[in-house]
């Protein structure tokens, strides 16, 4: 597919141009965050197209960007769901697994070609994907222990450390943060086309091979998530960040 990058300038010019009229018009707040936005998304997919592109050449240095990649979705799950260095790496953790348990079986079935071309752009959607449910999932269980802060404080009573405490609230944090995949898996095709599948058609694919792709992705991030919601829930500490230390926990324990 030919993209004339002008009449790309255009048109991009104009729906930001649309949007802030209709955010002034409406009286939305958010003109500054749209125009930072906007901005911020120009200069990083224009910095990424150049580093896939050098990546497509080397593709030793894929290893590298997707490391890096794991580490900037650790970090922002980390700021989202607060903690300590232990939570951070919990998350780390829990990310990397999902996504290289994804990735795996991909590569291992040949379902996708050993090459840069194919696994780094499915790659970066399994962490992507890993990313959004450990923020889900690690903001949901936080919610519910503050919620049902009492209960919480029972089962330390009787012994229990907070982790342990928190294993009763893990389980139904994780199946509220699967939701929303769960949901874009079950209406795909009905109610939007995904990302995946547009992009293989706009790329010159047959309607069947965009199907394979985006299946391959979806499914893909249903196991990816299933893995990142339930080690989230199971290895951050449960106590959000404003309650402090403040259920007392029995001695010895922590």
């Amino acid at each position: 597919m030919n993209v004339d990058p002008v009449r790309t300038g255009v048109a991009l010019v104009l729906l930001f141009a649309a949007a802030i009229a209709v955010m002034t018009l409406g009286g939305i707040r958010h003109r500054a965050d749209l125009a930072v936005a906007a901005g911020r998304a120009l200069v990083q997919l224009i910095a990424v197209a150049l580093v896939i592109a050098w990546i497509f050449t080397h593709p030793e240095g894929a290893v590298v960007y997707l490391s890096i990649m794991v580490v900037a979705a650790t970090w922002t799950a980390h700021r989202r769901i607060g903690g300590d260095r232990r939570d951070f790496l919990a998350l780390l953790g829990a990310i990397a697994l999902g996504a290289a348990a994804t990735v795996a079986i991909v590569s291992v079935t040949g379902a996708l070609s050993f090459t840069a071309q194919a696994l780094l752009p499915f790659s970066a959607q399994m962490i992507g994907g890993a990313m959004t449910t450990a923020i889900l999932a690690g903001m949901r269980l936080r919610d519910d222990v503050r919620d049902n802060i009492d209960l919480f404080a029972v089962y330390v009573s009787l012994g229990a450390t907070y982790r342990q405490a928190g294993q009763q609230f893990a389980t139904r944090a994780a199946q509220r943060a699967l939701v929303p995949t769960l949901d874009q898996t079950r209406s795909a095709g009905l109610v939007t086309l995904p990302g995946a599948f547009v992009g293989m058609l706009l790329g010159g694919a047959t309607p069947l091979q965009a199907a394979q792709v985006q299946l391959l992705v979806l499914i893909g991030l249903l196991l990816v998530q299933s893995i990142t919601a339930l080690l989230t829930t199971r290895w951050i500490d449960p106590l959000p960040d404003d309650l402090g230390r403040n259920v007392a926990l029995p001695e010895g324990a922590s």
